[in-house]
């Protein structure tokens, strides 16, 4: 057993390589920056690409060029370089190749607080770009969910076909905690798939069982086209109904109907505790924000309040099943972000907005746990 005290963004890195990586293109930006740092030395010597970018813009464009090459691919960035991505993230996901955002949150909006954390990019990894697309975006909130979480996050990616958002924090990006990776469930690591057809058989864009097609990436041998336009199942730009509806369905229901495997979350006296299972109150919190929350959760059970604790892991898809079934019974649910009430608008919406109590913070201060508690003993 080996335990080392690793800063979040090294965590990130390391994941990262864990699950294959061997292409970063990026941009510096606090607070993101350790990643590349670190990947530019590893990758390396591991047989793998780092490149600097002349901007964000360009570093997501490259990602999206290695990874049609057949290489894991990423980048790391923050709020005013995700908003640069937005364009191309686009392009990924309509064009549906594989690769990994990672954006460790900073205090806006625009140059804002560059040192300070936030959770201000929940709305902008759902509706950044634009047009309707599914997303997938993981949240951790600890050193060793930081290691996990990049891994699942390249292993969605490359077994949905879509683009993944590694959705961090300051505090998660910049704090040192234990990490014994000998003791962590680490996850099986999700490659592309080969091909058993001959090239003129294959169609890069077919309907499929699974609703994801697979992959074959450029230089094995296979022509097929990549566009942003809506396509046809070989790749070519269509306006024919026939072709452009199938592909809506397809596009929507590779994410949609594998919620049960995306959709990662804890909880704590929701499920299965008999003492807490009909939680008159339920916090529901991310990120480092899920930290405080827990602290709180505990010193309102020792003041004999009945309350439970979900914690997200997956942010989006937003599963509105899941928020009915543990949240939907409870007189109050509790919504603390380092925002102004992104993620508590979407539980607004999927149990009431008489139910939700908001408690939000923007000025680059974390929420301490008695702020959370404050809001649990006034409702």
């Amino acid at each position: 057993m080996t335990v080392r005290l690793v800063q979040g963004n090294a965590a990130c890195a390391e994941g990262a390589l864990r699950a294959g990586c061997r292409f970063f293109a990026g941009y510096p930006i606090t607070p993101s920056t350790e990643i590349a740092e670190i990947l530019a030395r590893e990758l390396p010597r591991v047989g793998g690409k780092f490149i600097q970018m002349e901007d964000e813009i360009a570093s997501l464009a490259a990602v999206i060029g290695a990874s049609v090459g057949g290489l894991k691919s990423m980048t790391a960035t923050s709020g005013p370089g995700f908003s640069l991505m937005q364009e191309n993230l686009g392009y990924a996901s309509a064009a549906e190749i594989p690769c990994v955002i990672v954006d460790v949150q900073r205090a806006g909006p625009s140059t804002g607080l560059p040192t300070a954390p936030a959770q201000g990019d929940v709305m902008q990894a759902r509706w950044g770009t634009h047009g309707d697309h599914p997303i997938i975006a993981l949240c951790p909130s600890s050193i060793p969910e930081t290691y996990l979480l990049t891994i699942q996050a390249f292993n969605f990616s490359e077994q949905y076909r879509t683009p993944v958002i590694l959705l961090m924090d300051e505090v998660i990006g910049h704090m040192r905690e234990a990490l014994d990776i000998s003791a962590l469930p680490i996850p099986e690591v999700v490659d592309r798939p080969g091909m058993d057809v001959p090239p003129e058989w294959y169609f890069p864009y077919d309907e499929t069982p699974s609703d994801v097609p697979p992959l074959v990436s450029f230089g094995e041998g296979f022509r097929y086209h990549i566009t942003g336009l809506i396509h046809d199942r070989a790749g070519f730009p269509t306006y024919r109904q026939d072709e452009i509806n199938p592909w809506w369905r397809r596009f929507f229901a590779k994410i949609n109907r594998n919620l049960d495997d995306i959709v990662l979350y804890s909880t704590d006296g929701l499920e299965g505790a008999a003492e807490y299972s009909r939680a008159r109150t339920v916090v529901i919190a991310y990120g480092s924000t899920a930290r405080a929350a827990a602290h709180a959760v505990q010193m309102a059970r020792a003041r004999r309040y009945k309350i439970g604790l979900l914690t997200l892991k997956t942010i989006w898809p937003f599963d509105e099943e899941l928020i009915e079934r543990l949240a939907g019974g409870a007189h109050r649910v509790i919504v603390p972000e380092m925002n102004l009430g992104q993620l508590a608008l979407e539980v607004e919406r999927v149990v009431g907005r008489s139910k939700v109590v908001r408690v939000n913070r923007v000025d680059g201060e974390l929420i301490p746990p008695q702020q959370i508690l404050d809001a649990i003993e006034e409702a």
